[in-house]
């Protein structure tokens, strides 16, 4: 039997006096944080919430959103942890899809609350300060309540909802079990080389599937969780060196940045040893560049997707070299992860030669078990047992896969997805656009910058500042333009009559490396 609240049943018994958590002032031992996790439960029993019910988490990074996670499976619900980016309007949606009924809240978003157009019954308040009136006291459903036993759900029970962007413009519910999960942290473990004395920092945003899992993987060997309300290159220094923090994930943009300030700032981070990223495209000289700013870390790249609980892949440090035998990866995304079967396959999923070009597809226990409420996009996603990720790559002759494309017209900017789609529909809002194109184009800090490509109506005017207004009243503002090109010709199509975007990125990415990776 597989279960997440496994690891707080053993690191309770076997490091019982071992720090858990550290944020700011707040410390927990294993045995507090399972005792914590069970009154917490207990106390959501008390508001009513039942098996399989969904319940929300809109909050930055801290103790008490580690402590979510597992009291809420401890008392037999799932997660819904949301995008701390998205509107109010998208979280709305994603709240309503997931017909959740009780949403964590913290200080930083006490003011989205309002916005929200949801039919919640309970929003439980998880800040710091004195509870606002009409919300229920995070503390108070702890102390006020004795631990309850684990419903222990486990196996194929489902574990959370995991919402990303929609291509249709609506998010996408990503149902994961315990399986699911579980599979890419154990994988984890020993890529990572966690043990039980590691630590931790939670420096990537909590509600994301990147740091779900590399959480999960040092919460089954023990290992302590520090946390920083959200990233920022002295809040990731500060911390490190306070606390001699051994593990970080952080995303390209993350790791950019943290070298920029090093480099203004020098400091000894001496007690790190690992460093894994992934999630958006870093050129090769900048990682080079991060691997001479931590001299002695060992890094590693993982690639994947929410639907993959994330991951599918992962280079592994040996390959972060530029000399020796093992050196000529640092291009790719690395090879299939331990459970895990990936494939690159042409549009009848059939596999290609080796080389060829095709659509990654894999399959593994820690695939979805599908899109919630959207059975058609499940199937588009899920074919005969394999999830279809949608970007395009090659395998060479080693199983080293190496992404050169994304047949979706999915954007990564600093770690974020936005679905081109999406843009397009906000963008087309605006009464003088007759067709737009958003493609993602390479930029240093970002690794993508999400680009527009507008075609007016006859006698229409706008100007690019008008075009990103319009789109910030109807998405997030990552997902904005950041930067518009008008244009008189027709937009390049297919024989089908379809717009060719691969032409029109083109001359933006010539002489890059790579546009993913």
């Amino acid at each position: 039997m597989i279960y997440l609240t496994q690891a707080v049943h053993r690191n309770a018994q076997i490091f019982p006096n071992q720090t858990a958590t550290i944020c700011g002032s707040r410390k927990s031992t294993w045995k507090e944080f399972k005792n914590r996790v069970a009154k917490l439960a207990a106390g959501l029993k008390g508001l009513g919430v039942q098996d399989n019910d969904r319940l929300a988490i809109l909050a930055l990074n801290s103790d008490r959103y580690l402590e979510y996670y597992f009291a809420v499976p401890w008392s037999g619900a799932c997660v819904v942890p949301l995008n701390i980016r998205w509107s109010a309007k998208e979280n709305s949606y994603s709240i309503n899809d997931a017909g959740a009924k009780v949403l964590f809240v913290d200080d930083a978003f006490l003011p989205i609350v309002a916005a929200l157009e949801t039919d919640l019954s309970h929003i439980i308040y998880i800040g710091d300060s004195d509870c606002p009136e009409g919300m229920v006291s995070y503390e108070k459903l702890i102390t006020d309540n004795e631990p309850m036993e684990d419903t222990y759900r486990h196996d194929q029970d489902l574990a959370g909802i995991f919402y990303t962007g929609g291509t249709t413009g609506f998010p996408k519910g990503v149902m994961l079990t315990h399986i699911s999960i579980w599979t890419s942290s154990i994988s984890l473990v020993p890529l990572m080389e966690m043990k039980p004395d590691s630590s931790y920092l939670h420096a990537a945003p909590m509600f994301h599937l990147a740091d779900e899992a590399v959480m999960q993987a040092g919460m089954l060997v023990g290992a302590t969780n520090y946390f920083i309300p959200s990233f920022t290159p002295q809040g990731v220094v500060d911390i490190t060196k306070q606390y001699d923090i051994t593990h970080l994930l952080l995303v390209p943009v993350m790791i950019q940045m943290t070298v920029a300030h090093l480099k203004q700032n020098p400091t000894d981070l001496d007690s790190v040893e690992f460093i894994l990223y992934g999630a958006s495209p870093i050129s090769e000289s900048a990682l080079v560049d991060a691997m001479g700013t931590f001299k002695g870390v060992r890094f590693a790249q993982g690639y994947g997707q929410t639907e993959l609980s994330p991951l599918a892949t992962m280079l592994a440090p040996e390959y972060h070299t530029l000399t020796g035998p093992k050196a000529g990866k640092l291009k790719s995304a690395g090879r299939a992860i331990s459970c895990v079967e990936v494939r690159i396959v042409d549009e009848k999923s059939n596999t290609v030669e080796e080389g060829a070009v095709g659509e990654i597809a894999v399959r593994g226990p820690n695939a979805m078990v599908g899109y919630w409420n959207k059975p058609e996009e499940t199937a588009v996603s899920m074919r005969n047992g394999w999830i279809h990720t949608g970007d395009a790559g090659y395998m060479d002759d080693e199983g080293f896969v190496f992404l050169v494309d994304r047949v979706k017209d999915m954007i990564v900017s600093g770690g974020e997805n936005v679905y081109s789609a999406e843009t397009e529909n906000a963008v087309m809002n605006h009464p003088a656009v007759a067709q737009a194109v958003v493609i993602g184009i390479p930029h240093e800090k970002w690794g993508e910058l999400v680009h527009a490509e507008i075609i007016l109506h006859p006698g229409q005017t706008a100007t690019e500042e008008e075009i990103i207004a319009e789109s910030a009243k109807h998405i997030a503002n990552y997902k904005c333009p950041k930067s518009v090109s008008f244009r008189t010709e027709p937009f390049p199509l297919s024989g089908a009559g379809k717009i060719l975007k691969r032409d029109i990125r083109a001359p933006y990415w010539e002489g890059q490396d790579r546009n993913i990776s």
